[in-house]
């Protein structure tokens, strides 16, 4: 990647998140109306928002980004398929789709292997692009290698490591989620085909988490921070003229990542 970035470069690195379930349309609304304040990549949102992230979006460079499966990916894969066709013609994008994880702990590769095939034929055919959601926390590394390949084979556009849902049982019974973590990315980045770009999402919620996972090979980013980390960038003399990242970030400059 470049060793220099202007403010719409990094604003186009970001999805900007909008997936609560207990967001309003009120809410979507404000949402992608900050979305397009900022020029982001996208604005992603639960398929019946689609509608109205158009509207809010139109005449802006950013898109909408409808998730399907979302967030546990246990539709089959039929109803995954007729969600992707019908949100991608309802004017998504982009869409993020969650692998079957069960199928996959499971080691049943040729289920998730059909899966993401059919999915990624149907995004495609209908214009957009494919995310794969892998949900990391729940998998080994031997399961993100297996479907870093398959996803490669299929020829999807992005794989991604996590909803920012995937919370997982803890010793002490608390619920949480790492999300997107230097050594798996590293992983992913290192075992997808140079095509495949790769989006982190879950636990990425500052300018320094941008850069972090910039200089991992990170292309895109799932966020509800998104104007904290843009004008943090701003104090930071990003602009629209291209700034060095060692100017703007004291661990790249010391090789800390």
């Amino acid at each position: 990647m470049k060793d220099t970035i202007t403010l719409r470069d990094l604003a186009k690195m970001i999805d900007h998140s909008l997936l609560h379930p207990t967001m309003t349309d009120a809410d979507i609304r404000k949402g992608c109306e900050l979305a397009r304040k900022y020029d982001t990549a996208t604005a992603c949102v639960k398929p019946y928002s689609i509608p109205l992230a158009r509207e809010v979006l139109d005449g802006s460079s950013v898109g909408v980004c409808p998730v399907i499966g979302f967030p546990h990916g246990n539709s089959t894969t039929r109803v995954k398929v007729i969600e992707a066709e019908e949100a991608a013609r309802a004017g998504g994008t982009e869409i993020d789709m969650v692998i079957n994880v069960g199928k996959a702990l499971g080691g049943d590769w040729d289920y998730v292997s059909a899966e993401v095939r059919a999915i990624n034929d149907a995004v495609r055919a209908a214009g957009a692009i494919l995310k794969v959601i892998f949900e990391n926390d729940y998998l080994k590394d031997d399961h993100i290698v297996r479907l870093c390949e398959i996803c490669s084979a299929a020829g999807v556009a992005f794989i991604k490591t996590s909803t920012g849902y995937g919370f997982v049982k803890q010793p002490d019974g608390s619920y949480n989620y790492k999300g997107a973590t230097v050594p798996h990315l590293k992983l992913m980045r290192k075992h997808a085909a140079p095509a495949v770009q790769i989006k982190a999402a879950g636990g990425v919620r500052t300018l320094d988490d941008l850069l972090m996972v910039r200089s991992l090979g990170v292309s895109r980013i799932g966020a509800t921070a998104t104007e904290a980390i843009v004008e943090e960038a701003r104090r930071r003399g990003v602009g629209e003229k291209p700034v060095r990242l060692e100017t703007i970030s004291k661990e790249l400059a010391t090789g800390a990542y």
